[in-house]
This record gives C-alpha cells, sequence and structure tokens, in this order.
C-alpha cells in the first residue's frame, strides 16, 4: 500500500503482539513525524536490550546479569518457590507484595497444538533445583487457562514424588486469563487462599 521502506516498517510493527495493521499504521507514522534523536534513541534501545539482556542462571527470569535481582537478594526466602511461566508473571506477582520468595520460569506452558512438550520448557532445571536446594514448598502459578493447567496438572504429578508441600494459586483468577493481566488484589488474594495439593 505504501512505497518501500514505511510498507516494510508497517510490516515489521504488525508482527508485534497486540498490534493490528491500523496501530502497526498508527505506529508508523508517529515514528516518521518524531525527532530524529527520538527515535535513533529508539533505535539503539532496541539493539541494546537484544545484546544486554539475557535470561537469570538461576531462575531464567530476564536480567542484564549473571543473576536477577531476586535470587541475588538474600532477604528472599529460599525455601518457596513460585512457578510462572513467563518472566512478565515474576512483574506481575512482585507488585502484589504478598510473596517474598524465589521464582523459577517456565519459559511458556505445554501446548501440543503449538508443539510446545516439557523438554521445551525448563522443567528438567527446576528439577535441578530441587535436588539442590532446601526448597521446602512449591507454588504452581501457571496461568489459569488450558495450556496454563495443562501445565500445573503435569508438574503437580511429577512434584509428588519429592515430598514437599506444593500448592496453586486460588481461585480468584479468571479462568482463561494471563496472570500479566490480573489486578494486584486478585493476585494477592489468589497467593492467600492458595491450597496444597494432594496428589493421587
Amino acid at each position: 500500500m505504501y512505497d518501500g521502506v514505511i510498507q516494510d516498517l508497517i510490516d515489521e510493527l504488525g508482527q508485534l503482539p497486540g498490534i493490528g495493521p491500523k496501530s502497526a499504521q498508527r505506529i508508523a507514522f508517529h515514528l516518521l513525524d518524531s525527532d530524529p534523536e527520538d527515535v535513533r534513541r529508539f533505535a539503539a534501545t532496541l539493539v541494546e536490550v537484544k545484546e544486554k539482556v539475557h535470561f537469570c542462571q538461576v531462575c531464567g527470569n530476564v536480567t542484564v546479569d549473571f543473576e536477577c535481582r531476586i535470587c541475588a537478594d538474600p532477604r528472599r526466602d529460599a525455601t518457596i518457590l513460585c512457578v510462572v511461566e513467563e518472566s512478565k508473571d515474576v512483574v506481575a506477582i512482585e507488585r502484589t507484595r504478598e510473596f517474598r520468595g524465589r521464582y523459577h520460569v517456565l519459559g511458556g506452558a505445554i501446548s501440543p497444538i503449538a508443539g510446545i512438550g516439557p523438554d521445551q520448557l525448563r522443567i528438567r532445571e527446576l528439577l535441578q533445583r530441587l535436588n539442590d536446594t532446601s526448597i521446602t514448598e512449591v507454588i504452581i502459578a501457571t496461568d489459569p487457562n488450558l495450556e496454563g493447567e495443562a501445565t500445573a496438572t503435569y508438574l503437580i504429578r511429577m512434584l509428588s514424588t519429592y515430598g514437599m508441600k506444593v500448592s496453586k494459586l486460588a481461585s480468584g483468577l479468571p479462568v482463561g486469563g494471563d496472570l500479566e493481566y490480573a489486578d494486584e488484589m486478585t493476585l494477592g488474594r489468589a497467593f492467600e487462599g492458595r491450597t496444597a495439593i494432594v496428589a493421587s
């Protein structure tokens, strides 16, 4: 529709999650109208993020250091581990100020349709952490949707042999939703009301 690089920019922006064709066009023209220095700074930030940001060697959260700030914080309770799907879920839970333990980021959820099985997630690393540390409770905090529930069920079955308390976030989170979009009060109540899982 547009000439050359303008259409290329719109097409690239349109590949971002949640950005449709009209939004991509609006962002493209906003960038065209912006001060060149602002655009250069934006582009440099994108490049810097890709070069410097990686995954924490302990939990899998995003960080610019070897360990993320949560894993490096000695005030966090190392005996409680909260398992989440993505780094954005860590941010959502941290906003509640209800959880003072540590995290393990799986890097996704089990989804046979998308070709994602347990081997594509950081489950092996989770089991290594459980073998090597003094963790007494694991909280499963996957998204309350089909993939999240499948992942939680898989983890609960696997963790039942470890002889530790396994709990799952309580009701209050909407079925089919994402932790990322839950408000602080809903997430906080879900943590307060978590229930222990009895393996069958």
